[in-house]
C-alpha cells in the first residue's frame, strides 16, 4: 500500500542538540548480543552515549529495547560484546561502585514492601552510605530534592501499596534521582503517567542529562521522543537500524519498515509524530 504523504518536516531544531555537545564519552556499547533459547534478542548492536545526552531507546514492542537497557545498566548479562564506562569495563566494576554511578528505573516498578513513600526513596542514598553508618544531612538533601523533583509532596508520608501506578512511577524515580548517580537509565518511564506528568518527567531527564551526566530511556511516545531526546536509537528485531538525531532517525521509511504504520508528521511550536494507519507488517 502506498504511504500518505499528508506529512511536513519534523525539522527539529538543533540547538538542542548542539547545547549537550561534548567530546566526552560516557558509554561504548561494542557488539551487543543477548541470545534466549536459540535466538538473539539483542543482535550486535553498537553505539555510544556522550555526556551532557539524553538518548531514547525506540521501536515496537519486542524489538530488544529493554533487554539492551538491562545489559548497558549491569542488571543483566550480555551473551557477547561490551559496555564501557567512563573507560572501564562495566565487568570491572564492583556492585558498589556501579550503585553510586548508574540509577535504573524499570518499567513495571512493584513494590512489595508497606514502606512509605519517604522511605522508600531514602533507599536510593545506600550506595553512599558505610555500613552502619547514619543518614547525613547530604542524604536528607538529596532525598528531599528528589522528592521535589518527581513531584512526590503530596504523597510523600502514604505507603507504597496504596499509591497508583502513575505515582508509583514518580516515586521510583525520586528514588533513582536521590542516589545522584552520573547515569540513569529509565525504562518506560511515563507509560503509566497522566499528560501533565509524562510532561514534567521527560523534561527533568532531559534537565537532568547535564553537568557531565548522561540519560537512556526506553520510549514509545515518539512525540515526547523527539521532542526532549537529543538523539534516538531505533531498534527492531534486535537490531539497531538508526542511531542519530531525531529527525534524521524518524523518517517516513524508517517508521514504515519497523512499525508498519504510516504517520503525520510536523514541527509547529513542538514537534509531533501522529500515526496514520497501519499500512504493512513491518519488515523483517
Amino acid at each position: 500500500m502506498k504511504q500518505s504523504t499528508k506529512h511536513t518536516s519534523l525539522n527539529v531544531t538543533q540547538t538542542d542538540v548542539q547545547d549537550m555537545a561534548t567530546d566526552t564519552v560516557r558509554i561504548q556499547v561494542q557488539d551487543l548480543t543477548v541470545e534466549r533459547g536459540g535466538r538473539a534478542i539483542v543482535d550486535n548492536i553498537s553505539f555510544d552515549l556522550m555526556a551532557n545526552e539524553m538518548l531514547g531507546l525506540i521501536g515496537p514492542n519486542g524489538a530488544g529495547k529493554s533487554t539492551a537497557l538491562a545489559c548497558i545498566a549491569g542488571i543483566d548479562s550480555p551473551t557477547s560484546g561490551s559496555v564501557v564506562i567512563d573507560k572501564r569495563d562495566l565487568t570491572s566494576y564492583s556492585s558498589t561502585e556501579r550503585a553510586r554511578c548508574i540509577a535504573w528505573v524499570e518499567q513495571l516498578g512493584n513494590v512489595h514492601w508497606p514502606l512509605s513513600v519517604e522511605r522508600l526513596i531514602m533507599l536510593g542514598r545506600i550506595p553512599h552510605l558505610p555500613r552502619w553508618s547514619k543518614v547525613t544531612d547530604a542524604d536528607y538533601a538529596a532525598v528531599e530534592n528528589a522528592i521535589t523533583e518527581a513531584d512526590c509532596q503530596s504523597i510523600r508520608y502514604r505507603k507504597v501499596p496504596t499509591l497508583s501506578g502513575g505515582e508509583r512511577a514518580r516515586v521510583l524515580l525520586a528514588r533513582a534521582l536521590a542516589a545522584t548517580p552520573s547515569l540513569l537509565f529509565a525504562d518506560e518511564p511515563v507509560s503509566a503517567l497522566d499528560l501533565g506528568h509524562q510532561l514534567q518527567t521527560m523534561q527533568l531527564l532531559r534537565d537532568y542529562a547535564s553537568n557531565q551526566h548522561a540519560v537512556v530511556a526506553v520510549m514509545h511516545d515518539l512525540s515526547l521522543a523527539v521532542r526532549y531526546c537529543h538523539r534516538l536509537a531505533l531498534m527492531h528485531e534486535g537490531r539497531l537500524v538508526a542511531v542519530g538525531e531525531p529527525a534524521a532517525v524518524l523518517t517516513n521509511d524508517n517508521i514504515a519498515n519497523v512499525y508498519g504504520v504510516s504517520v503525520v508528521t510536523g514541527c509547529d511550536s513542538v514537534p509531533w509524530v501522529i500515526p496514520e494507519h497501519r499500512i504493512s507488517t513491518p519488515k523483517s
